[in-house]
């Protein structure tokens, strides 16, 4: 999303209007105001880039999604669509970051990405992130207190950020990192899981992204722990079988 911005600043009769949201409350409703200004109206586009909503059908006929995640995980990644639509040819730090942002690691490999390249995404990945010193030394706890379930390397995390832990685990075939209000499952069976999961998917409940062996979690705070560890115990059988 930063570079996203980076890239927008070049073109200054572009409106762009950021609220500051994270992936968790990125909800369309906080650019009510916005839309109420610019929405159905033939003289404007209006772009929203990742931003969370319940039915497409009450969007504004000039209204555009920008995203790769959920039912839209087969497109290109968004800084590759917003790069698309301005007719910007992207330079390799770029394509490397909206690799990253697809794909994670594998998908900077296949790009034929260094060892030095990739530790830079990663880290500028957690910095943009907010991932702290303290985030970074809780995952180094976090992973020494490791436990293998079945096939699956299991993470009760001390932080919220699971990106670090993701990064000094890597590579692994099937990880789930969770805490008391929320877990994502990474790798292998994740397309189960998807399949299983659809309809808490299609709620708003989870998410997913990364292709066939990318990632799926729950919205933090939507589960009770009891429920929680339930859908934790239930994916590790899933992915297990």
């Amino acid at each position: 999303m930063l570079e996203i911005k980076r890239l927008l600043k070049n073109f200054p009769d572009i409106l762009v209007f950021d609220k500051g949201l994270n992936w968790q409350n990125a909800d369309i409703s906080s650019y009510e105001d916005i839309l109420t200004e610019y929405g159905n109206k033939e003289e404007a586009e209006i772009y929203g880039i990742e931003l969370h909503f319940k039915e497409a059908s009450e969007l504004p006929s000039n209204y555009h999604i920008i995203d790769h995640h959920n039912e839209y995980s087969e497109k290109p990644s968004s800084l590759e669509q917003v790069a698309n639509l301005l007719h910007v040819n992207l330079s390799r730090k770029q394509q490397l970051i909206a690799a990253n942002d697809k794909g994670y690691i594998p998908a900077m490999q296949k790009m034929g990405a260094t060892t030095d390249e990739m530790e830079e995404i990663r880290f500028l990945d957690r910095q943009a992130q907010g991932v702290t010193l303290d985030d970074e030394q809780k995952a180094e706890v976090s992973v020494r207190e490791k436990i293998v379930e079945k096939d699956v390397i299991v993470v009760k995390a001390l932080t919220h950020r699971f990106s670090p832990i993701c990064d000094r685990l890597y590579p692994y075939k099937k990880l789930l990192i969770y805490t008391s209000d929320t877990l994502v499952f990474y790798g292998t069976g994740k397309k189960k899981v998807v399949e299983y999961y659809i309809e808490a998917i299609k709620n708003g409940k989870m998410f997913h992204g990364g292709g066939d062996e990318g990632f799926i979690g729950t919205v933090q705070g939507v589960y009770k722990h009891e429920e929680l560890m339930s859908i934790k115990n239930k994916i590790i059988n899933l992915v297990s079988q």
